[in-house]
């Protein structure tokens, strides 16, 4: 039994909890902590744990041997590097970090540590059609993979959402499926939005992998209205392969038929979730990690600030090499 302690409680985070005590056999949630008391109480209560003052105490408390990440984006590091620090497997939502620098001080402090400890939370890893997808496409099913489509749309855009934002907290999923998918480093990337004023969406990149030997496309709209929408199309030299949905019921309703459109990220990727929390808590239960390493976050990081760049620029930038 690995006792998991949980930092930030939003949507995610108390999602993490249930997950934890109800769906992933051997894990334990002991403490955890909210900058909001309320909820924290509220969640700690739903699972029998504590709530604990701050955020670095959860990293430290002897009845927590691993860590849940969920806290805001420039969280991420700091507490990353205190989980280290302590010896302590942690998985980290993404972003890893919010630049570049901070993403590869936790890469640097692991290595320091001579051990795995951190995972990186992009669970499409773990997602049933994203791993078909994937042997599907290193098998040659479909020959030589050219050209990889993306679509990412969420119904209605989180209130602190920006520009910047929609990169490397929403796009950033794709900057690090495509390597995964392809076996090909993301070189160069595109980003542009056809309005200039408020938030800049849909945006639409183009990712060059490898030496152009893939391109792909990603569209990000943040306020599609209509409801969470993930698509993956590859291209190759002798055929296609699209990423399959999971099963849906059909619903008739107000004059339309058709298959239910998920609300949210955690309807669609559920599996995904349970699948990744699994994975990570028999790790941890061995004192170590699995799934999106590090340095896989580096990379997403350094991919997703070219994209940055690209965007307020307006011209292809050249993702920087790996400074670790």
């Amino acid at each position: 039994m690995v006792e998991v302690g949980v930092i930030g409680l939003g949507a995610m985070g108390a999602d993490h909890v249930r997950s934890l005590t109800e769906r992933v056999p051997g894990a334990r949630v002991t403490a955890v902590f909210d900058p909001v008391a309320e909820r924290a109480a509220a969640v700690a209560a739903s699972v029998g744990a504590r709530v604990v003052p701050s955020d670095e105490e959860v990293v430290t408390a002897p009845d927590v041997q691993a860590v849940v990440v969920t806290s805001p984006d420039h969280t991420h590091t700091r507490l990353a590097l205190a989980c280290i620090a302590a010896g302590k497997p942690v998985l980290c939502e993404k972003p890893l970090g919010t630049a570049p620098e901070e993403s590869a001080r936790v890469v640097a402090a692991e290595a320091a540590a001579g051990r795995r400890l951190v995972t990186v939370g992009f669970m499409r890893r773990f997602d049933p059609g994203y791993r078909e997808l994937r042997d599907a496409v290193r098998s040659g099913l479909v020959g030589d993979p050219l050209v990889v489509h993306n679509v990412h749309r969420n119904a209605l855009a989180h209130p602190d959402a920006t520009s910047e934002g929609v990169v490397t907290n929403s796009m950033v999923h794709e900057l690090d499926i495509l390597p995964w998918l392809t076996g090909l480093p993301v070189t160069a990337v595109d980003v542009r939005a056809p309005r200039s004023q408020g938030l800049r969406e849909p945006q639409l990149a183009t990712v060059v992998l490898g030496d152009e030997q893939v391109l792909a496309s990603v569209e990000v709209f943040p306020n599609a209205r209509y409801g969470y929408d993930v698509r993956c199309e590859v291209v190759g030299t002798s055929g296609t392969v699209s990423l399959r949905p999971p099963a849906r019921l059909d619903v008739a309703l107000d004059g339309r038929a058709g298959p239910a459109v998920p609300a949210d990220f955690r309807s669609r990727f559920a599996e995904a979730y349970r699948a990744e929390l699994v994975a990570w808590a028999a790790a941890a239960a061995e004192g170590g990690a699995t799934g999106a390493s590090a340095l896989d976050g580096h990379r997403a990081t350094l991919a997703a600030a070219a994209g940055v760049e690209a965007l307020r620029t307006g011209r292809t930038v050249a993702v920087a090499a790996d400074p670790v």
